[in-house]
């Protein structure tokens, strides 16, 4: 039987700095450390899509019965969270475009969020427009 009765304790000195509203390490050497995960992505539509997809999981794995009850345990209202599931609907080439960061200039999130159609084909023809594409109703007709 072995004993592990060792224990090594390394200790570095790091400040941690708020800076708009991220935590920033700094090194002993004063400098801020390299290391964060970017994204090619709209960040705003990415972090969209991120809580679509976990809050539709919530919900299909049957954590929540219903919007109402996810939105209160959210803290968020039902019809924003209605609404931003309708960002699980979108293709999966279109979701991987939107990550990648390869969405058309004038996909925004508003504009998804005022809806998209639910076919894949109708998706990829307002997708196929650039630039500027539009995905409001009015430009949809």
């Amino acid at each position: 039987m072995m004993n592990n009765s060792h224990t090594i304790t390394i200790r570095v000195p790091l400040t941690l700095k708020r800076r708009g509203g991220r935590k920033l390490i700094i090194t002993p050497g004063g400098r801020e450390a390299k290391g964060k995960a970017e994204t090619p992505g709209d960040p705003s539509l990415v972090k969209a899509l991120a809580r679509a997809f976990r809050w539709r999981g919530l919900l299909e794995s049957g954590a929540f019965a219903t919007i109402q009850e996810l939105a209160a345990a959210e803290k968020i209202n039902p019809s924003y969270i209605s609404r931003m599931l309708r960002l699980t609907l979108l293709a999966p080439d279109m979701v991987e475009a939107i990550l990648d960061g390869r969405q058309p200039e004038g996909v925004t999130l508003p504009g998804l969020l005022e809806g998209v159609p639910v076919g894949w084909g109708e998706q990829a023809e307002i997708f196929g427009k650039s630039p500027g594409a539009s995905l409001t109703p009015e430009a949809r007709q």
